[in-house]
């Protein structure tokens, strides 16, 4: 899963902040990936709260368990699984300081994150990673349209790429049908 979040207006003070969550979801069946979509949205949020809700809705919507690689440009997210959460599940859901932001989100994303076992991994945001960017594309438009795919939906991906190669010459070095990397 290649995830990314949007929120439109953040630098406006005393209006809505509308914001989208994104992921591009693959599967690799042995010789070909197999890809969907994912999106939703939210009226007035925040980047983080997007961010986390770019990793609760398609881990939520996997039929079964799954061992995920989770990318995401979000340290707010990658840092919150792998350093923070452990920490205040053993703690009660607390933490030294100030009460956890966004508490009712981390809850849910450790439901549905708890059933998969998941590698989360941190990648720089608008550097070039295509599947970041592609994912960046389907949130700021969540954002932009207030619209959700009501689970995973077929792939615009390949199309997607296409078009940035013709219109913008770029990713011309990525294949985009090459085999994983081993997980873990």
């Amino acid at each position: 899963m290649h995830a990314d979040e949007s929120c439109l207006g953040n630098q406006f003070i005393g209006r809505a902040n509308p914001g989208g969550a994104a992921a591009l979801v693959e599967f690799w069946t042995g010789d070909s990936w197999r890809r969907r979509d994912y999106w939703t949205s939210d009226p007035d949020t925040t980047n983080n709260r997007m961010a986390l809700s770019s990793a609760i809705g398609p881990l939520g919507a996997l039929a079964r368990p799954c061992r995920v690689r989770f990318v995401s440009d979000s340290q707010y997210l990658t840092r919150g699984m792998t350093e923070w959460l452990p920490g205040w599940k053993a703690r009660g859901w607390r933490r030294k300081g100030p009460p956890i932001k966004n508490l009712e989100l981390w809850k849910e994303l450790d439901r549905a994150a708890r059933r998969h076992e998941i590698e989360w991994v941190w990648v720089r945001g608008h550097a070039g990673h295509v599947r970041n960017e592609y994912a960046n594309h389907l949130a700021v438009r969540a954002a932009g349209k207030l619209d959700r795919s009501g689970g995973f939906a077929a792939s615009r991906f390949d199309e997607w790429l296409a078009g940035e190669r013709a219109e913008a010459g770029r990713y011309l070095d990525f294949d985009e049908h090459a085999a994983p990397r081993p997980f873990g």
